[in-house]
């Protein structure tokens, strides 16, 4: 990759401007600062807090933002701590000697890397640029290509604003704030050309050239490329176009689609980046495939020999078979929007927006983003074994000259990031039975068989340590979130009160939409508030946000579940925490016992939070949907069938009604059966076996291989 115009100056001025307001043992943490690699790096967070623990927390975990606005003393004591100095140092020589390393053996190069355009990216907390799963799987790839020396580059947008914080009213109903994000107060700079002016890509959006500057911002080897429409050049409605990531304008999030693929396209040529390979991170950036073709044009080729050339370097994965992940709209509208990029390809209205129909007629058939994608693409994959098979019926009329089983939509199932999601007590744990080096092999199955040797005893005082931790956390915010609300002060402190580490304690987090289920927690009220305060009690802790546009999901917290909260068990034994994001996600597929997931078959395409859990000893009981219906063996978590049906009223009844049969028969029994030495042997050997048969086969680091192995290296 070109030094030049691709930030890496940009980055090392930047380092050395912070360098200078540290005091010189500080040095390394400058450098550490401005790369997202010290996130998953043992005792990275642990470093940053240290100089500052209070400000870290209120700055969201924020590194720059930290070292910026620290005080002297606070930097002089922390320059003064021997041991924060020398882990500074090793941490920061250890980025280093990743960054110098020779890239992965094959077919990609620093000159010719694989391309990854995606809308969102869930890299950390602090960059506010995700959303939900699709942006926690970017973030995840974007790792573990950095761990593996792919040679690879991430565009998407900077969002001033973000995807917005929630609130929940007293009554539960769900209200949105948007923050602004400062892009100087975070690990990424803005790229400049020679001689010191932004970089600037020029994108037709409608009537006006939308222009948009380039951030950087490192993960680990990968650059992730962030383009910024929020600068004076432009009308103030185009600025917009940046501000928040999954608008509710229609026209707004077309000029986002816009900008991310004809953009992202623009920017790696204006950085000197020819990519091998574009991959397509759902349909949101499809249009990049047509400005490689607009390109291929400039050097002679017809549409049609372009089109095929741009085809040959794009990979397209669909996440989703919900249709409001795959967007339609009215021709009319897409043309006013995409009406320069018509021209430059020197296409007639119908064959532009013939390549987004998913009929080869019909002029009122609106136009999809996901239909392009799959048009555009020589290779498609879904995010799942199932998902593959309902990708394959879903989009059967594209390949209408083919039998549904061939329709040419492979699948390579998501995988998590462990070194993000394990906690460093399970990670310890597993580093002394599993062997050195054994994160970098754990996509063997072979790895895994340590897992067998680690004593119960130190396997259960370690799930008991991260449950321990997860309470206290929930106390805190629970107690927050319902004083921010005016509840009832009986009602704030019984959460302080009563949550336990030692009772068995279910999670449901994830985005919230409604057939992802949340009802049928409460379908049976007086049955689950039996559970609650049984003679073997069970606590419940629920989080996720709602699309702002969503007010049936919205719905479903405030007339379902939080009119229960009256119920004296409801107080001590369940918590909504507000505002999920990366930080509450990582606390609670650390500490809970059991991870339900309720999903209307067939519409979870994958899901990836189940996987996080289990990586730390929590058990699934899931709905036979997206990856469990591949990776529940019948001894390794607990299963709700997933066969799909059209009377959702029976279907809620049968699958709820299944859901209280097995916690009450199974689940709890088996929490609860201790030995005289007060571990749950049976719970503890399906933790074991849970891990030995997740682990491997749901890691990030299997899904880069099949990415790597299948999907790119064919091109």
């Amino acid at each position: 990759m070109t030094t030049g115009a691709s930030g890496a100056r940009d980055l090392e001025q930047a380092i050395a401007d912070l360098r200078k307001k540290l005091p010189g043992a500080l040095g390394p943490l400058a450098r550490l600062a401005y790369n997202y690699r010290w996130s998953w790096a043992p005792g990275g967070a642990e470093l940053f807090e240290a100089v500052h623990p209070e400000r870290w927390r209120a700055i969201r975990h924020s590194p720059v933002h930290l070292l910026l606005e620290a005080s002297e003393r606070c930097l002089a004591e922390a320059a003064a701590d021997r041991e924060l100095v020398a882990r500074a140092r090793a941490l920061s020589d250890l980025v280093d000697a990743e960054r110098d390393a020779p890239p992965l053996p094959g077919p990609f190069s620093a000159e010719r890397p694989v391309a990854f355009l995606c809308a969102e990216y869930a890299v950390h907390r602090s960059l506010p640029v995700y959303a939900g799963g699709l942006g926690a799987l970017a973030g995840d790839f974007l790792k573990e290509a950095s761990d593996r020396r792919l040679p690879l580059v991430a565009v998407g947008l900077l969002y001033r604003q973000g995807f917005f914080h929630q609130r929940l009213d007293r009554s539960g109903w769900q209200h949105e704030l948007w923050l602004d994000a400062d892009p100087e107060l975070l690990p990424m700079v803005r790229v400049r050309r020679e001689g010191g002016a932004p970089l600037e890509i020029e994108v037709p959006i409608g009537d006006v050239t939308v222009r948009a500057h380039v951030w950087r911002t490192d993960v680990g080897r990968v650059p992730l490329y962030l383009l910024d429409a929020f600068i004076p050049d432009n009308p103030r409605f185009e600025r917009w176009i940046t501000a928040r990531l999954y608008e509710g304008d229609a026209e707004i999030r077309r000029g986002q689609y816009l900008l991310l693929g004809v953009g992202g396209i623009r920017a790696l040529s204006a950085m000197g980046i020819e990519p091998s390979v574009v991959h397509l991170n759902e349909g949101h950036a499809a249009f990049a495939s047509l400005e490689l073709a607009r390109r291929a044009m400039e050097r002679g080729l017809g549409f049609e020999e372009a089109f095929e050339e741009a085809r040959g370097r794009t990979v397209f994965t669909t996440h989703t078979p919900v249709p409001a992940g795959n967007e339609l709209y009215p021709d009319q509208s897409m043309l006013g929007s995409a009406k320069g990029l018509v021209r430059a390809l020197g296409l007639s209205d119908d064959a532009f927006l013939a390549l987004g129909r998913t009929g080869p007629g019909g002029s009122s058939e609106p136009f999809g983003m996901t239909q392009l994608a799959l048009r555009a693409s020589r290779h498609r994959n879904a995010v799942s074994r199932r998902h593959g098979r309902v990708a394959r019926s879903m989009w059967h009329c594209l390949f209408s000259d083919r039998a549904v089983e061939d329709v040419p939509i492979d699948h390579v199932t998501n995988g998590v990031h462990v070194p993000t999601w394990m906690a460093p007590e399970m990670r310890a744990l597993l580093d002394r039975y599993l062997g050195d080096g054994w994160i970098g092999r754990a996509a063997d199955p072979d790895t895994w068989a340590g897992v067998d040797r680690i004593p119960d005893e130190e396997l259960w005082a370690v799930r008991t340590r991260l449950r321990g931790r997860m309470v206290e956390f929930v106390r805190d915010q629970s107690v927050f979130d319902r004083l921010a609300r005016g509840d009832p002060r009986e009602y704030v402190e019984a959460s302080e009160r009563t949550f336990d580490p030692g009772v068995l304690t279910l999670g449901f987090a994830r985005r919230l939409a409604t057939y992802k289920r949340l009802h049928l927690l409460t379908r049976d009220a007086p049955r689950a508030l039996r559970l609650l305060v049984g003679p073997r009690p069970v606590q419940m802790l629920i989080a996720g946000k709602a699309h702002p546009n969503d007010e049936g999901a919205k719905r479903i917290v405030q007339q379902q579940l939080f009119p229960l909260r009256g119920a004296p068990e409801v107080g001590q034994r369940v918590a909504y925490l507000e505002d999920y994001d990366l930080g509450t996600a990582q606390e609670l597929v650390r500490g809970c016992d059991l991870w339900i997931n309720l999903p209307r078959p067939p519409l979870e395409a994958c899901g990836t939070s189940g996987m996080k859990a289990a990586l730390n000893g929590c058990l699934n009981l899931s709905v036979l949907d997206g990856w469990w219906e591949e990776g529940f063996d019948g001894s390794n978590g607990w299963a709700i069938g997933g066969d799909e049906s059209h009377d959702h009223g029976a279907q809620d009844e049968r699958d709820a009604g299944m859901l209280y049969h097995l916690a009450e028969t199974e689940v709890v029994p088996m929490f609860h059966d201790r030995d005289a030495a007060g571990v749950p042997r049976a719970w503890v050997q399906r933790i074991k076996r849970s891990m030995r048969t997740i682990g491997p086969r749901f890691c990030a680091s299997r899904m880069l291989d099949d990415y790597v192995r299948r999907v790119y290296a064919p091109a």
